[in-house]
């Protein structure tokens, strides 16, 4: 499975299987962190067979075998938020080509927790973790607006690479499935914006990576 499939068949999942994780996936996901962390400047770390990060009345209530997550971290920096947006994206869209199923949590986790078991520095910020393992099942598409509601492209047709970007960010997931951000677009240029909001900063860089990884990033720069 290659990227752009894994933009199409990944979907939140909260129910897991009783199935372990085993230590090959978990490495070949710790390098890809390793990976991301050093190019981002952020910090991201694994943790398995753990279920304190998510808080109680959640787990009771929607949810099944979470132990596994990744925390999302970093200096406390105008930009951070964006960047573990993007970061996390590449790590949830890594996990589904491994075969795992994955759950992104930015509101309902114990912070305390998360930073102890993830060995987050004492000066980071933490923006959420993502669940991951073996799902029940394949999740289900969410509500997605359309292709005109979220973007523009001016002075000619859309070419291909940009109708394609397009699609994959609407297949990206979204704090409350707001789906607010705009790209508009014009020859080889593009602009993506995101409305203020409650993780707005974090939905920006998934955004940004699920349009990148459709459109291709050798064909347009940012405005």
């Amino acid at each position: 499975m290659n990227f752009d499939e894994a933009i199409r068949e990944r979907h939140t999942v909260k129910i897991y299987k009783k199935k372990e994780v085993p230590a090959d996936v978990v490495k070949q996901l710790n390098e890809r962190i390793i990976a991301l962390n050093e190019g981002l400047d952020i910090f991201m770390s694994l943790v398995t067979n753990d279920s304190s990060a998510l808080n109680a009345a959640v787990k009771i209530g929607f949810t099944k075998n979470v132990n596994n997550y990744i925390v999302l971290s970093g200096k406390n920096e105008p930009d951070l938020e964006e960047k573990l947006g993007y970061g996390g994206a590449d790590i949830m869209l890594f996990a589904q080509t491994l075969g795992l199923n994955t759950w992104w949590v930015s509101g309902t986790f114990n912070k305390g927790n998360a930073r102890e078991k993830g060995g987050v520095p004492g000066t980071n910020l933490i923006k959420g973790i993502i669940i991951f393992g073996y799902g029940e099942n394949q999740g289900v598409p969410h509500k997605s607006k359309s292709t005109v509601d979220v973007s523009k492209y001016s002075g000619g047709t859309p070419p291909f690479w940009f109708i394609r970007g397009v699609g994959s960010a609407l297949l990206a997931p979204t704090a409350l499935n707001r789906q607010a951000f705009r790209i508009e677009g014009h020859q080889n240029k593009v602009k993506i914006t995101y409305a203020k909001g409650q993780f707005s900063g974090l939905d920006l860089g998934i955004i940004k990576y699920h349009f990148e990884t459709g459109a291709g990033r050798e064909n347009f720069t940012y405005e």
